[in-house]
């Protein structure tokens, strides 16, 4: 059974850097690809970044950086340079063949993590 868990949200300032964390089970994320969405309140999903099987990443910004550790079966995501309008919860999502959508389209997904970014 395919399951994600995400951590390593919460309270941050303004420019400030936090790193999430995925942790896999069920499967390996050297065979999925493996990427990250975030839902604001009253907003629509949004996806950020997706790593690929491979280890191709690709992301919509240069402020997040995602990678995987294999040996640890988890995938992060990097953020850096923080700003408020950042503040969601942030999904890390599967898929089993290429990515797509930044990681907003899935065939898993986990419980998410929330990310506040305010002074």
């Amino acid at each position: 059974q395919v399951q994600l868990v995400e951590s390593g949200g919460g309270l941050v300032q303004p420019g400030g850097s936090l790193r999430l964390s995925c942790a896999a089970s069920g499967f390996s994320v050297n065979d999925y690809a493996i990427g990250w969405l975030r839902q604001a309140p009253g907003k629509e999903r949004e996806g950020i970044s997706c790593i690929s099987s491979r280890g191709g990443g690709t992301t919509t910004a240069g402020r997040f950086t995602i990678s995987k550790n294999g040996a640890k079966n988890t995938v992060y995501l990097q953020i850096n340079n923080l700003k408020p309008e950042d503040t969601a919860v942030y999904y890390c999502t599967a898929r089993k063949y290429a990515c797509l959508g930044y990681g907003s389209i899935y065939d898993s997904r986990g419980r998410g993590t929330q990310v506040t970014v305010s002074s």
